[in-house]
């Protein structure tokens, strides 16, 4: 009974009014919705980034980082400490590094709108050996500030976009893999490296995979590129390391 009173009630409260339309009238038509790209946030704009300085460069060493122990020579393992604080090397009478290296990553950050992350600038010798103890690193030109190493943010799994960016820097010398350089390259790799350099004669650039490469400054899960100075384009002559340019050229 109450179930049919409560249907009796509704139907006696519902009133209906009839819907009348023009002939041929239409519906209004809504246009495809088109998605708007988000405008990006003042931070994320190419302006809005820093530009990068000599002083990016700057040597990673701390007296605070724990010591290691080098096991290189397994008869006798050996207890390495991080270095103090320091300056830049010194090149052409001044604390900096190779220009070249500054350019391209200033470069590389105009044209991405992304930020450049560098994980190893200038390495001390003392910082170079605690990062990286192993006998091949000895010669490294990150003592000389003749190398580089980083990874752009926001495009950390697209290194090879970054290595395509690179490229259009050098229109005149451009960068080549080259059968008839194939000595050079095998001389370039190390058994950390799978992807074949790129190189022409002011740089080369070096890929390193997420496993590859890893060492004190290194240690992000990203992969990450690597560049070196061959050739000074302002003193005409080739880039290489020697002892005296990497233990006494830099600031103490």
């Amino acid at each position: 009974m109450e179930q049919s009173e409560r249907e009796k009630t509704r139907r006696q409260n519902c009133h209906g009014e009839p819907i009348y339309r023009n002939q041929g009238e239409q519906f209004f038509v809504l246009s495809p919705l088109q998605p708007t790209p988000r405008a990006p946030y003042p931070w994320e704009s190419e302006t809005h980034l820093p530009k990068i300085t000599k002083d990016f460069f700057r040597c990673k060493g701390s007296p605070l980082n724990p010591g290691v122990v080098d096991v290189s020579d397994p008869e006798h393992p050996l207890t390495l400490s991080d270095c103090s604080k320091h300056g830049l090397p010194i090149l052409r009478g001044k604390e900096t590094v190779y220009p070249i290296l500054i350019d391209l990553l200033n470069f590389v950050q105009k044209k991405t709108g992304k930020r450049v992350i560098i994980t190893c600038g200038h390495r001390c010798p003392v910082h170079n050996t605690y990062a990286d103890p192993c006998k091949e690193n000895r010669v490294s030109k990150h003592q000389i500030g003749a190398e580089v190493d980083f990874y752009v943010q926001g495009m950390e799994e697209r290194p090879q976009e970054i290595v395509g960016v690179i490229m259009q820097y050098f229109q005149e010398s451009p960068l080549y893999r080259k059968d008839r350089e194939a000595q050079e390259f095998r001389r370039l790799r190390t058994s950390e490296q799978s992807t074949e350099p790129w190189v022409n004669r002011e740089i080369v650039i070096k890929l390193f995979q997420k496993e590859e490469g890893r060492d004190g400054d290194n240690r992000h899960p990203h992969p990450y590129i690597s560049i070196q100075v061959q050739y000074d384009r302002d003193e005409r002559a080739k880039v290489t390391y020697n002892w005296a340019k990497a233990h006494q050229g830099y600031a103490k």
